[in-house]
């Protein structure tokens, strides 16, 4: 028996009603398994994957399957101590699950655990279902999240990577493609090398569409570097509450919802701290455990926003149990893209969710905040906000120089490209100058001292 096929978008059809046919689409029943691979050390047995426990990590597979509308009929932990190569389950397990899939009309398998083609293939023959690993379903979540051009060209792109090298010999209806003209040609390609190569093609296509898109990225960050608003990122854990916090700080309306992977597209837009500085804040794409590497790669264009930016907020979801192992997937990420502490931008954590904590807890938290360290906030109610900005404004003010200007007042132009360039904090108009006291962000010296440098005495006030 073939396995069930249904649509890729994860959704079928109602039957026929009295009425006609209801068309609404309907979403999977789902079956969401999570391994736990056990090995012998010293006469005990050592989960391999220990940094959280078993439940959490079926708790975030849940959650995953729930971003794109499945309907979870069971769940549950699934103990192997020895993976078997061709279905990773032992055979019982794969006698169990097969009636499980059976009983419960499961039409997706999702196992919490990178799958080689061949346990993917001879799963989904032995279940006689559709099954996808941890990998697959990131994927979907992305394809349904992506809404920009260049979101989809880098999830297309991120699939077909993924796609090319999990063709598997599944079918014997094809042994070669004939070559040449009648009896008389050779034995040609086969059908895996015929589809490897149409997707190969396929995937340098989008590989020159992505570097016309990051072109213009580029373009449009050199603008970004002429004026004098510098540039923070905030990165973080899917569903630590960045969108949200995004929204808090600049007014707008990004969407935001309790889900993972809620915004995939990067959004940027300028805000105004209390001593009236602009800097640009960044909203991108939430990391989690175990992102496949050629996923980062297809989204490094969309992350090279974190690359380029003056300031990294890191923001936490303090509330969640396992907010420490949230925290280093992240690090792991940013090292990955050539972000660190010490190589990058500077990196401020911002403890969010701060609402969902005991009370007692959330004071001690807020009272202990100060020049440094963490931040504590939460973005839903806005409570620490203004701690942020203030940490945001002292951080930036720390690279600044303050200069004094002094120009003639028939030089209008000079005085527009003055504004432009730096922050003005005092000014003083007078019969035949004006005299102004400007600060300078550091991207900004060396072009401001080249512009001004008749104009002021190169030292700062």
């Amino acid at each position: 028996m073939e396995p069930k096929s249904r649509s890729d978008d994860f959704s079928k059809l109602e039957g026929a009603t009295e009425t006609g046919i209801d068309r609404r689409p309907q979403p999977f029943r789902a079956l969401i398994l999570e391994p736990v691979l056990f090995q012998r050390r010293e006469g005990a047995e050592a989960e391999l994957r220990g940094n959280r426990s078993p439940e959490a990590r079926l708790e975030e597979a849940v959650g995953l399957s729930a971003a794109i509308n499945l309907d979870i009929v069971s769940a549950g932990v699934v103990k192997i101590s020895n993976p078997k190569p061709a279905t990773l389950f032992g055979e019982g397990k794969v006698s169990e699950l097969a009636g499980i899939v059976e009983a419960e009309d499961v039409d997706l398998v999702v196992v919490d655990h990178p799958l080689s083609p061949i346990q993917q293939r001879n799963l989904e023959r032995r279940l006689k279902t559709k099954v996808i690993d941890r990998t697959g379903l990131i994927l979907e979540i992305f394809g349904d999240r992506a809404r920009t051009k260049e979101g989809k060209l880098q999830v297309d792109l991120a699939h077909l990577t993924w796609q090319k090298s999990r063709l598997v010999r599944s079918w014997t209806h094809l042994e070669r493609q004939r070559g040449g003209v009648g009896f008389m040609g050779g034995p040609g390609e086969t059908q895996i090398e015929s589809d490897r190569r149409q997707i190969q093609d396929r995937i340098t296509a989008l590989q020159k569409q992505l570097e016309g898109v990051r072109r213009t990225r580029d373009l449009h960050r050199k603008k970004r570097k002429k004026i004098p608003q510098p540039t923070v990122a905030l990165v973080g854990y899917t569903n630590a509450g960045k969108s949200t916090l995004f929204n808090r700080l600049t007014k707008a309306d990004v969407f935001a919802k309790d889900l993972l992977f809620a915004t995939l597209d990067p959004t940027l837009r300028k805000i105004t701290l209390p001593h009236g500085r602009e800097v640009i804040l960044s909203d991108t794409v939430g990391f989690i455990s175990d992102l496949p590497t050629h996923l980062v790669a297809a989204f490094r264009a969309t992350l090279e926003e974190v690359l380029e930016a003056d300031l990294i907020l890191h923001v936490r979801d303090i509330s969640h149990p396992d907010t420490d192992a949230q925290a280093e997937d992240v690090k792991k990420t940013l090292e990955d893209l050539g972000v660190s502490p010490q190589t990058g931008a500077p990196i401020i954590e911002v403890w969010n969710k701060i609402d969902c904590l005991d009370p007692a807890y959330r004071d001690k938290l807020l009272a202990e905040q100060g020049r440094e360290g963490p931040i504590s906030l939460s973005a839903l109610t806005g409570e620490g906000i203004d701690q942020l900005y203030n940490r945001i404004d002292a951080f930036m003010a720390e690279k600044d120089d303050t200069f004094t200007v002094v120009l003639p007042v028939s030089a209008g132009e000079l005085l527009a490209q003055l504004y432009q360039m730096a922050e003005v904090l005092e000014r003083k108009d007078g019969d035949e100058t004006i005299e102004a006291i400007v600060r300078v962000s550091d991207k900004q010296r060396g072009p401001f001292r080249a512009k001004f440098k008749h104009y002021m005495d190169g030292q700062s006030a």
